[in-house]
Order: structure tokens, then C-alpha cells, then sequence
């Protein structure tokens, strides 16, 4: 993950949250809202969220925590995706991932420290029967190898 994440001021988190009271249920709106304006969901955004809707602190956090597209820190420039899925694992998927995660230097959710790149694992591309599966910046790859990947996301 890179190294810095400003700090984003309460009032602009309060701003996003206000767009959004008059809806019935929303939570998910704001928080997409929250990120697309961000490129994640700021720490601080929680507690304001949790208030604002007479909703706990833990709920919110594990509404966060449950979905994989919203982040805690802004994410590289380029994000891959790699099913963990058992037909992909069947496929090959979990070596095909260490060696994609050790041409980055990463763990699953890191980023390289230019910000360049974000590994992510998912559970399901939808492309079981072309194993292993993989996504960069939101393009399918079936039958993916570890150099594809590295390529499509320029590193």
C-alpha cells in the first residue's frame, strides 16, 4: 500500500453523507459515493456514517469489510484481480498467483510502494471453464499466466 494517505477532512466526508439522507437504505450509496470521490473509504468517514444513520460503528465497518471493490486506502493505478475460486485453484490459479505476487514484492491486498499496481484475491470471475481467471483494471483474462497479467497491468 503506499506509503502516505492524506487525511480527508470531516467536512468533506459530512458533505458526501448529506447528498445521500434522503434515501431509503443508504449506506451503500454513500460509501460508493465516498470512494469514487476519495478512491477509498477514509477512516473517518465511519464514525460520521455510524452517526448519521443511528447505526454502529462495527455495522458500518463490517458493511465495508464484507464487500471487496470498497478499500480502506486508495488503491495503485492499475488493480488486479485473481479468482481464488476452487475451479481456478483447480486450474493452477494458486501458482500462477505466487508467482504474481512475487514479481510484485506483495501480499494479497498490497500495493507496490510507487503505487503502481494493487493485488486483490476474488471469489468468482465467472469464468470457471476457462481457469485460472484474472481481471486488470476491469478486463476479463481466461487461462491467465502470470506474465499476461504483469503485462496487461504494466509492471
Amino acid at each position: 500500500m503506499p506509503a502516505t494517505v492524506k487525511a480527508v477532512p470531516d467536512e468533506q466526508i459530512s458533505a458526501v453523507i448529506a447528498e445521500f439522507m434522503s434515501l431509503d437504505g443508504p449506506l451503500l450509496p454513500m460509501l460508493h459515493a465516498l470512494q469514487a470521490r476519495f478512491g477509498h473509504i477514509p477512516a473517518a468517514a465511519v464514525p460520521l456514517l455510524a452517526d448519521a444513520l443511528n447505526l454502529g460503528k462495527a455495522e458500518v465497518h463490517g458493511v465495508i469489510s464484507f464487500y471487496h471493490d470498497f478499500r480502506d486506502a486508495p488503491s495503485g493505478r492499475h488493480v488486479i484481480r485473481i479468482c481464488r475460486a476452487e475451479a481456478c485453484q483447480a486450474m493452477g490459479g494458486e501458482t500462477m498467483a505466487e508467482r504474481v505476487l512475487a514479481r510484485l514484492g506483495l501480499d494479497w491486498h498490497g500495493t507496490t510502494a510507487n503505487g503502481a499496481v494493487t493485488v486483490e484475491p476474488v471469489y468468482c470471475l465467472g469464468l470457471c471453464a476457462c481457469g485460472p481467471a484474472a481481471m486488470v483494471d476491469g478486463r476479463l483474462i481466461g487461462r491467465a499466466e502470470a506474465g499476461r497479467i504483469l503485462a496487461e497491468a504494466g509492471a
